[in-house]
C-alpha cells in the first residue's frame, strides 16, 4: 500500500504571473516549503511541476503563491465564475489598477479646477497606496521566502521614497503605469500561451462509436483500442486508427504540416486531430486516446517549452547578478554625492529611486522565453516537433547537414525506372512497345500475390501503365527464395526474377541482351527479368529507389541559406550512391557505411564545421542522429522510435521541413539577439539619464514597461510568420 507521504507529482497552472523573474522567485519560494522535493516553474507555459509529499504540501505551496499574488490551480481546474468576475480572478491587479486610475483622474480634475490641495494630494496618495498594495504584498512575500529582491521590491522602495520626499504625483503615476504595464504583459503573454493550448483543442470531445445496436455518441476518453468509429465528412478524427471502410481525403496539417489533403482508403492510418474530407470513414482505433500521436506531440511540446534554452539560462544568470549590482549602485548614488557636498540628499535620493526602477530586468529576462515559445509553437504548427529551445539555437548555427540516402533523399521504396524487351525497336519508349507492355502485364500477374519490394515495384508499374488487370492473377505460382518466381498466365509459363534465375538452364553466351542486363548490375542497379517460356519472349526492368522530387531543390535551398557542406551517408553500393548524390546535388557522399562508420563520419564533420545536423529515419540512423548537434527524423508521425530518438522530428514525410526548421531557428535567434540588445541599450541610456538627473520616475517606468511590451510583441512576430517560409516553387 502506498505511503501517505510518498512523493507525488502535481502539474499546476499559475495565474497572475506576468514576468520571467516572477517565475524564478515563485520557484524558489515553492522549494522552500517543507515537504517539497522539487519545484519547476515555467514562465513560458504558465505551469508549475511540483513533486511533494502528499496533497497537504501542495496546499501550502498554493498558500505561498497566494501571498506572492499568484493563483496556483491544477491544470484541469477551471476558474469559478463567468464574465468579468472570472476575468478579475485571472487578472487580480486589474481592480486595483482601475481604482488607482480613477483616483489619478480625480486628482487631475481637482488640479485643473483649482480645488483644495489636500484633496488632490490625498487622491494621489490613495492612488499610490491602493495601486501599490498588491505590488508591496508580492514584494514582501518574495523577500521573505527567497531573501532576494525582485521588481516588486524595487518598485515598492521607489514609490515609498517618492512619497517620503513629497512627490505624490510621481508616486501615483508610477504605480498606475507599472500596474497597467504588468496587466498588458499578462494579457499579451496569455495570447502567446493560447497558441500552445490551441494544440489541445484539435481533438474533438465526442466520437460516434459503432455498437451491435448501432451508433452511439461517447466521450473521446471512452474509446478503447479495437473500437470502430464512424467519422462523417468534415469531422475531426478522434483517435489514431486504421481505416476499415470508406475513402476520403484527410487534412493532416495539424499533425504533419502538409498543405494539401491526403487521399486515404482501407488499410491506411489516420491520426487524432486531423480533419476528414468529403467521404465517410469507419476507423478502427489502434491507440488509446491518451497515447495518440497528437497527445504525444502536445506532451513533447510542453516539455520542450519548459526547458530553458542556452541564451535564456545566460540571461537569467546575468539578471541575477545585474539586479543586486544596480541596487548597490542606487545606494551609492543616494548617499555618496550628498556626503561629498555635491548636492542635497532629497535630490540624489530621487535619482537613486529612478535608478531602482530602471534596474527592473523584466525586458531583459523576457527577451528569450517569449521568442523561444513562439518559435517552438510555429514549428509545431508546421509539422516540425522540436524537443527544446536549445535545438532552435543549434539549428540557427548549422554549418553542415548530413543526409541518410534510403527513405530520406530517396523515396525508400523501389520503383521500375526503365527497361526494354529483347525485341525492342530502337528509339521506341517502353510504354509504347506492345511486347514490353505484354511481358510487364504477365510479370504483374505472377508477382501479384507477393509482398516483396521488387514485386510491388513491378505491380505498381503495371498499374500506372494500365495493364495490371490484363491477365488477372497467375496460377500454380512457385517461388524460389532469393532468386525469383514462376507461374502460369493465360496458358503460358512465365518466370520473373534475377538474370541467373531466368537463364540458369540456358547458356546465352555473348547474347547482347544478356550483356545489357549484366551492364546494369555492374552499375549497382537492380535488374528484374521476365520470360515467357512458351514463346521465348524476354524483357528486363531496372528497379531503383528513386530520388525524392524535392530533394535537389531542398539541397539548393540549404546552400543558398549559407550551409557550407551537404553530405550523403549511406550503406548502399558506391555506384548507386554516386548516382543519387549527383542527382541530389550534395557536396560529397560516403558509401558502404556501417552504422558505426556513419557515427565516425558525423564526428569528422563536427571536427571540420562545429555544428552538424543529421537527417535520417530515426531508427536505423539512431547512433548518428544522437551524435550530431541536431538529429532530425523524417516522417515521424505515428512513430514512437523517431519521436523518442531525434531532437527534431518532421511529422510529415517532407524534406522541405529541414530548411524550414533552419529558417525558424535563425529567425528565433535573430529576434532573441534583437531583444537582448534593445533591452540592454535602453537600460544603459536610462541609467545614464538617471545619474545625470534628467530622468523622472514616471519616465523610467514608462520606458521599462514599454520595452517589456515591445520585447514580447517582437518575440510573438514568429507566430505571425508565413507557414512555409522557404521558397518551394520547385515542388509544384
Amino acid at each position: 500500500m502506498e505511503s501517505e507521504n510518498a512523493p507525488k507529482t502535481f502539474l499546476l497552472r499559475v495565474e497572475g504571473m506576468d514576468c520571467a523573474e516572477c517565475a524564478v522567485h515563485l520557484e524558489k519560494a515553492a522549494r522552500s516549503v517543507p515537504g517539497v522535493r522539487r519545484a519547476e516553474v515555467s514562465f513560458a507555459t504558465g505551469r508549475m511541476r511540483l513533486v511533494a509529499e502528499g496533497d497537504g504540501v501542495m496546499g501550502e505551496v498554493q498558500a505561498v503563491a497566494r501571498r506572492m499574488g499568484y493563483q496556483v490551480l491544477p491544470v484541469t481546474a477551471t476558474t469559478k465564475g463567468t464574465g468579468w468576475r472570472s476575468w478579475l480572478r485571472r487578472y487580480p491587479r486589474a481592480l486595483t489598477t482601475g481604482l488607482a486610475g480613477l483616483l489619478l483622474v480625480l486628482a487631475l480634475a481637482t488640479g485643473l479646477l483649482a480645488g483644495p490641495t489636500p484633496l488632490r494630494d490625498g487622491s494621489l496618495m490613495a492612488a499610490a497606496l491602493i495601486g501599490g498594495s498588491p505590488i508591496a504584498r508580492a514584494g514582501w512575500a518574495t523577500l521573505r521566502t527567497t531573501r532576494r529582491p525582485d521588481m516588486n521590491v524595487l518598485m515598492t522602495i521607489a514609490v515609498a521614497g517618492a512619497l517620503a520626499v513629497g512627490e505624490y504625483a510621481e508616486a501615483g503615476v508610477v504605480v498606475f503605469l507599472f500596474s497597467v504595464g504588468e496587466l498588458l504583459e499578462s494579457l499579451t503573454l496569455d495570447r502567446a500561451r493560447g497558441a500552445v493550448r490551441a494544440l489541445m483543442a484539435l481533438r474533438p470531445s465526442e466520437a460516434t462509436r459503432w455498437t451491435p445496436e448501432g451508433e452511439e455518441r461517447v466521450p473521446v476518453e471512452a474509446l478503447a483500442v479495437g473500437d470502430r468509429v464512424l467519422i462523417r465528412p468534415g469531422e475531426r478524427i478522434p483517435a489514431d486508427g486504421r481505416i476499415q471502410e470508406g475513402r476520403s481525403s484527410v487534412d493532416q496539417s495539424p499533425i504533419t504540416g502538409e498543405s494539401m489533403p491526403v487521399e486515404k482508403g482501407p488499410g491506411d492510418e489516420v491520426f487524432a486531430g486531423t480533419v476528414n474530407g468529403p467521404g465517410a470513414l469507419t476507423v478502427e482505433v489502434t491507440r488509446p486516446v491518451s497515447d495518440s500521436t497528437l497527445a504525444r506531440i502536445i506532451h513533447l511540446v510542453e516539455e520542450a517549452q519548459e526547458r530553458r534554452a542556452p541564451s535564456q539560462r545566460l540571461v537569467d544568470r546575468f539578471a541575477a547578478v545585474y539586479t543586486p549590482l544596480v541596487v548597490a549602485g542606487a545606494l551609492v548614488v543616494a548617499t555618496v554625492p550628498p556626503l561629498l557636498g555635491q548636492g542635497l540628499f532629497p535630490d540624489w535620493l530621487y535619482r537613486a529611486l529612478v535608478l531602482l526602477v530602471i534596474a527592473c530586468p523584466c525586458a531583459l529576462v523576457l527577451s528569450t522565453p517569449v521568442a523561444v515559445v513562439s518559435g517552438l509553437t510555429a514549428a509545431a504548427r508546421a509539422g516540425i516537433l522540436m524537443k527544446g529551445g536549445a535545438y532552435l539555437e543549434e539549428l540557427a548555427r548549422l554549418r553542415a547537414v548530413a543526409f541518410d540516402k534510403t527513405g530520406t533523399l530517396t523515396r525508400g521504396e523501389p520503383r521500375l525506372v526503365g527497361g526494354e524487351c529483347a525485341n525492342h525497336v530502337a528509339d521506341q519508349q517502353p510504354q509504347e512497345c506492345p511486347e514490353c507492355l505484354d511481358l510487364l502485364a504477365k510479370a504483374a500477374a505472377v508477382e501479384a500475390r507477393s509482398g516483396h519490394p521488387l514485386a510491388r515495384a513491378v505491380v505498381r508499374a503495371a498499374e500506372e501503365l494500365g495493364v495490371a488487370d490484363r491477365y488477372g492473377m497467375a496460377r500454380a505460382v512457385e517461388s524460389t527464395p532469393g532468386r525469383g518466381v514462376r507461374g502460369e498466365v493465360a496458358g503460358h509459363g512465365v518466370k520473373v526474377g534475377s538474370h541467373a534465375y531466368i537463364h540458369g538452364e540456358h547458356s546465352e553466351g555473348e547474347d547482347p541482351f544478356c550483356q545489357q542486363v549484366d551492364a546494369i548490375a555492374a552499375q549497382g542497379q537492380t535488374a528484374v527479368m521476365v520470360e515467357d517460356v512458351c514463346c521465348g519472349n524476354r524483357a528486363y526492368g531496372v528497379v531503383a529507389d528513386t530520388l525524392r522530387p524535392e530533394a535537389a531543390a531542398v539541397i539548393g535551398a540549404l546552400k543558398r541559406m549559407g550551409i557550407r557542406r551537404t553530405v550523403m551517408l549511406t550503406g548502399d553500393h558506391r555506384a548507386v550512391a554516386e548516382r543519387v548524390a549527383r542527382a541530389a546535388g550534395v557536396d560529397e557522399f560516403q558509401a558502404e557505411l556501417l552504422p558505426e562508420q556513419k557515427v565516425a563520419a558525423v564526428e569528422g564533420l563536427l571536427a571540420r564545421y562545429g555544428t552538424v545536423a543529421m537527417v535520417g529515419d530515426g531508427v536505423n540512423d539512431a547512433p548518428a542522429l544522437a551524435r550530431a548537434s541536431v538529429g532530425i527524423a523524417m516522417g515521424a508521425a505515428g512513430s514512437d522510435v523517431a519521436l523518442e530518438t531525434a531532437d527534431v522530428a518532421l511529422m510529415g514525410d517532407d524534406l522541405w521541413g529541414v530548411p524550414r526548421a533552419v529558417h525558424l531557428g535563425r529567425r528565433t535567434l535573430a529576434i532573441i539577439r534583437q531583444n537582448v540588445v534593445f533591452s540592454l541599450g535602453t537600460k544603459a541610456a536610462f541609467l545614464a539619464l538617471a545619474v545625470a538627473g534628467l530622468a523622472t520616475l514616471w519616465m523610467a517606468v514608462f520606458a521599462d514597461v514599454g520595452v517589456s511590451l515591445l520585447v514580447i510583441l517582437n518575440g510573438m512576430r514568429i507566430l505571425a510568420g508565413e507557414r512555409r517560409p522557404v521558397s518551394q516553387g520547385s515542388r509544384r
